[in-house]
């Protein structure tokens, strides 16, 4: 058994980067990545940094002289991240914890988190961290979701899904969808001491060349799957019920909607 979850946990990153990352994750990390103040001897570290999507952006931002740190709790998205870089990108992976990060205070003149806050149990302790280590002026950039009604192609997932284990429905996207409270956002980064707070909401369209492509990533590139996995559910099944319900809403080939993040900035 604890091969298979090994197997299991290490097949996630691989359908997350294929299936979400264009759909999702590069609109947002070519956005964020934009934001950076760049300059000579730029050092950067990006927290969260999950199958390497956003690093990938940072490494065509920070200039030749500079550095780029990125981190990740978990291990299988860190080591899917490695395999699509060289050493010539000069990226210094680690993983971490984002609640404690393992480097001396005043170390990084930016600090880059790419929808990764949503999950940390303690968010001021997290952003506590990211000021630590940040340099005087240092920039702090991340983002978060909207709320599902605001990110259609995700609520139609989440609704399919529960909707066929209607006495215990799996609750994944609540979570990486339910921190969108912008008075929050700011008291959080307000508390932590950052100044110069600005939280901007962001809409981009969200594409998926197929219904099928779409749904395999919301359920088979997710946490969701863990959640039928343990209903005993048949995830084929729901990947399927997923890709009709998307295609009943957005059609299919290529499929088309709209998303939608919030694009918090402040200075240390």
């Amino acid at each position: 058994m604890a091969d298979q979850g090994t197997s299991f946990s290490a097949s996630v990153p691989e359908k997350y980067d294929r299936y979400l990352g264009p759909m999702l994750f590069e609109p947002y990390a070519r956005d964020l990545s934009a934001r950076l103040k760049v300059r000579a001897g730029l050092h950067v570290l990006e927290v969260a940094c999950g199958t390497g999507i956003v690093t990938r952006s940072l490494r065509e931002r920070v200039p030749a002289d500079g550095k780029l740190v990125a981190t990740d709790l978990s291990e299988p998205m860190l080591a899917f991240a490695r395999t699509k870089f060289t050493a010539s990108d000069a990226v210094e992976w680690q993983q971490a914890d984002a609640m404690a990060l393992p480097f001396p205070d005043e170390s990084f003149d930016a600090v880059v988190c790419q929808f990764g806050l949503m999950f940390v149990p303690d968010k001021l302790l997290a952003l506590r961290e990211a000021r630590r280590v940040s340099t005087d002026g240092g920039q702090l950039l991340f983002n978060v979701w909207e709320s599902l009604e605001r990110n259609p192609l995700t609520d139609v997932a989440h609704t399919t899904a529960a909707s066929l284990f209607p006495s215990d429905p799996p609750k994944f996207f609540e979570t990486p969808f339910g921190c969108h409270d912008v008075s929050f956002l700011n008291g959080l980064l307000r508390e932590t001491g950052f100044k110069d707070v600005t939280v901007t909401p962001v809409d981009l369209p969200c594409v998926s060349p197929s219904a099928a492509d779409a749904a395999r990533g919301l359920v088979q590139g997710t946490p969701l799957v863990v959640g039928i996995t343990e209903r005993n559910g048949d995830i084929d099944a729901v990947t399927n019920a997923v890709a009709q319900a998307i295609r009943a809403r957005f059609g299919d080939g290529p499929v088309r909607s709209r998303m939608r993040a919030l694009i918090c900035e402040a200075t240390r």
